[in-house]
């Protein structure tokens, strides 16, 4: 019996990539899932994505392209895990058992989602644990999935990269100090075509702006793509 699964969903690369190994037979020995949900956290009002500031319509776009049911979960900082268990214990009752991260390396992430999954009965799984980083930047561009920055931490990168192509180009361009993933938190993307999806999901980005993060974070500049669905 195949295992019912969850996908924790940023809307970014390494959770794209992550998600074509759980549906893929080629897992690593990881066994293969049917997915039934992408799990998204939103903002308190449920208007942008809480990692990566994309709107409900193109993560709406994202899950119906991938032709997979879009779970939301509305929260702010503070109250974040409480609302991520609730979402995965209603999901555990519907006979989902594990749930599915696109962390690759970061301990302190994997324990937290192994942590939140065991609170509800579920199982985590990581299908990109433990890839050297470089080589899966490289994968993704390779299986033909196609991504954009939207993102940037301001003390790594300057607005500029806001907007460019997830491609070799980008990666040549990225200072030594900034991973080819961006798995430390300088740099977000939006995945938007691919071999799991069955249309690119169209976009815009409108404009670009400077907003801080909460000073007891350490208030981070960050350029963030006002980016938008483009309807037909």
């Amino acid at each position: 019996m195949i295992p019912l699964a969850f996908f924790s969903w940023s809307g970014g690369k390494d959770s794209c990539l992550a998600l074509h190994h759980a549906l893929s037979c080629d897992t690593g020995g990881e066994p293969h899932f049917e997915v039934r949900r992408l799990l998204a956290m939103f903002d308190e009002l449920g208007e942008s994505s809480r990692s990566h500031g994309l709107p409900r319509d193109l993560v709406q776009a994202q899950a119906d392209a991938l032709g997979i049911a879009l779970d939301i979960g509305h929260a702010g900082w503070r109250d974040y895990e409480a609302t991520f268990i609730a979402r995965l214990h209603a999901m555990r009752a519907q006979g989902i058992t594990h749930g599915l991260f696109g962390d690759i390396d970061l301990q302190a992430h994997r324990d937290w989602e192994e942590k939140v999954c065991a609170a509800a009965d579920m199982t985590a799984v990581l299908p990109l644990w433990q890839r050297e980083r470089l080589s899966l930047a490289h994968e993704f561009i390779a299986l033909g999935y196609r991504a954009v920055v939207v993102c940037v931490d301001g003390r790594h990168l300057g607005p500029e990269f806001v907007g460019r192509e997830y491609d070799a180009s980008l990666l040549a361009d990225l200072p030594p100090t900034v991973d080819a993933c961006g798995e430390n938190g300088e740099f977000h993307t939006f995945a938007y075509d691919g071999p799991r999806f069955s249309q690119p999901v169209p976009w815009r980005i409108e404009r670009v702006e400077t907003i801080h993060g909460p000073k007891e974070y350490g208030g981070t500049p960050y350029h963030r793509a006002h980016i938008v669905a483009v309807r037909d």
